[in-house]
């Protein structure tokens, strides 16, 4: 039964490739402002539920919602109203090396039409936010991991999506930047932003006790709140 607070539906999803199952009936809902959690060892398929979510694919069959809006019909020069009410944390950070980090932010509102006097005004104030209004001019490359990670943070923040989706954010940096972003996430969905996580760290998952969905062989196997990961 889907629930009128539900930001993310997933209803029934199959995802195949060249004949493989990756996903098999696949059915959670995530209430407007939760924080949650997605586990699973490699290849089970949490991957496919993020390029899900953001379009990158499609379901063989079944339906996914976002915002109650049916992603399967919304035709693809309109993706873009639903991809801002979507920020993405990419693992592998996705920064432009060739830009700043004013730039970086920026280049996520010109897509959008953002005017010149707003994105002067949003970008230092979200990068304030995640600590490196001090970097403002700073390459990629001059940064430490944990700050391009916050970089990559402040892109997904700059159009105020709803929907925070972080792909093993702290899956490329230290112990101690790993803290720095889950505090920094945990605030961001304190501010009313709803956060889903896919990670392969046991001691964050444990440590937070949050919602956790299980996916194990293409299969949610597991929905628990204040979850804990064991394999």
């Amino acid at each position: 039964m889907i629930q009128q607070d539900s930001i993310i539906i997933f209803e029934n999803v199959f995802k195949s490739y060249k004949g493989e199952e990756v996903l098999e009936n696949i059915d959670f809902q995530i209430k407007r402002g939760e924080f949650v959690f997605l586990i699973g060892p490699s290849g089970a398929g949490k991957s496919t539920i993020i390029k899900l979510l953001n379009r990158e694919e499609s379901p063989s069959s079944g339906k996914i919602f976002i915002d109650g809006t049916e992603l399967g019909t919304v035709p693809v020069d309109q993706m873009h109203k639903i991809r801002r009410k979507i920020g993405v944390i990419f693992q592998d950070f996705r920064v432009i090396k060739s830009k700043n980090v004013f730039e970086n932010v920026s280049i996520s509102l010109e897509v959008v039409g953002t005017s010149n006097d707003v994105i002067q005004e949003v970008v230092p104030n979200i990068l304030s936010m995640v600590g490196l209004q001090h970097k403002i001019y700073k390459n990629p490359a001059e940064l430490s991991g944990g700050e391009v990670q916050r970089l990559v943070i402040a892109r997904a923040l700059a159009h105020e999506p709803d929907i925070i989706i972080a792909d093993e954010p702290t899956g490329m940096i230290d112990p101690r930047a790993t803290s720095e972003i889950m505090n920094l996430l945990t605030e961001i969905n304190k501010m009313g932003t709803t956060v889903l996580m896919a990670t392969h760290d046991h001691n964050i998952v444990n440590h937070f006790k949050k919602r956790v969905l299980k996916i194990q062989d293409g299969k949610l196997i597991s929905d628990r709140k204040g979850g804990s990961y064991h394999d």
